[in-house]
């Protein structure tokens, strides 16, 4: 199902930087009534981690929100909601971005069912593992999927079903939740898919290649190198240690997409094959067994036509799914959407009885 809120589907900019920044988002008013859920700040342990070449933290910080009855309800299991951030920021700053505990207070309080909900931290040393698969930063899409998923269920009063958890996320959260989704569908029973990044395959950057920007990236040999850098090469060098990780070629351990001036299409062509519109086709059977999917893009978010083309790829196989294009920018209602869309698509779509299957 398609709700269209806003017919601005011009082309406009064409973004040739793999990620958007986020910024400020409105906050939405207080629900009159809502009641202090508990937040715990815990570290776990990422095996999938161990050993990457980045030298990134392998425990992880998780930041966890119990709903008000949790420690009085003893016996009570619950369904959990894993959220994902953006790049550039981990999980503390994504809780100011989407306005947690608030939000989550606040659709509880609106009719929400309690629902454990769980930010992990997935910053890296270039500000962002994009949830991928690689030696240089460690496989993050199974820290997700596979030891963050045991150690809740293990820690915590949960229901441990498909059916029982969620995967939320925004941006570059929103990519991991595409890419992760499509994998892990033993995992996950419902999707939600905010403003993602990075779904088609991007190019090297302008062509002729910028030659300062070139040489700024072959310069860095540190993380301190890395942190002076503007925010688009920055990105280019997370997108790099993420998807054309090279084991052989230290310090930082990555190819870029360019060398010595000239573009390297071998590494364009890994890029490509991380881009979630490029090996959907090997996962419709996968989307299949989700009993949700939903999708949401601002309207002047420049990545509302990649968001589109997914969306089409999962109606044209007769995938349900809803997607909406909102008011907005990439940032400006994430936290609104979060309250009022992302909690409420859980509540309705995950399981929380004892017949959960």
């Amino acid at each position: 199902m398609k709700i269209r809120i806003s017919c601005l589907f011009s082309f406009g900019l064409v973004l040739t930087l793999p990620l958007v920044a986020q910024v400020k988002t409105e906050v939405p008013d207080l629900v009159p009534g809502a009641k202090p859920v508990t937040v715990e700040h815990i570290k776990v342990h990422g095996a999938s981690l161990e050993g990457n070449l980045e030298g990134d933290a392998v425990d992880r910080e998780v930041i966890v929100f119990l709903p008000a009855g949790y420690a009085a309800n003893k016996n009570k299991r619950y369904p959990v909601v894993y959220a994902l951030h953006g790049y550039s920021i981990g999980a503390q700053q994504w809780t100011q971005e989407i306005h947690v505990p608030q939000t989550i207070e606040g659709a509880f309080a609106q009719g929400a069912q309690d629902m454990i909900v769980v930010l992990p931290d997935s910053k890296t040393v270039h500000n962002g593992s994009m949830y991928s698969s690689s030696v240089t930063t460690g496989d993050f899409e199974q820290f997700i999927a596979r030891d963050l998923v045991a150690y809740i269920d293990a820690h915590y009063r949960t229901i441990p079903r498909r059916s029982s958890r969620g995967l939320v996320g925004h941006s570059m959260g929103g990519y991991g939740a595409s890419r992760i989704g499509m994998k892990h569908p033993d995992v996950f029973g419902s999707l939600y898919i905010m403003s993602p990044c990075c779904l088609s395959a991007r190019g090297a950057g302008p062509t002729p290649p910028n030659q300062a920007n070139d040489k700024a990236l072959e310069n860095v040999k540190t993380p301190a190198d890395s942190a002076s850098l503007p925010f688009g090469l920055r990105a280019q060098l997370a997108s790099a240690a993420a998807w054309s990780p090279n084991p052989k070629k230290p310090p930082l351990y990555l190819d870029l997409a360019t060398e010595n001036g000239v573009v390297r299409q071998d590494v364009l062509a890994k890029w490509a094959a991380n881009a979630p519109l490029a090996f959907v086709d090997q996962y419709i059977g996968n989307l299949r067994r989700y009993k949700a999917i939903a999708m949401d893009v601002g309207d002047q978010d420049g990545l509302r036509v990649d968001a589109g083309k997914l969306h089409d790829v999962l109606d044209n196989n007769g995938i349900a799914n809803t997607f909406q294009i909102y008011p907005g920018t990439h940032t400006s209602a994430v936290s609104v959407r979060f309250q009022n869309f992302v909690m409420p698509f859980f509540s309705k779509n995950l399981c929380a009885g004892d017949k959960c299957q």
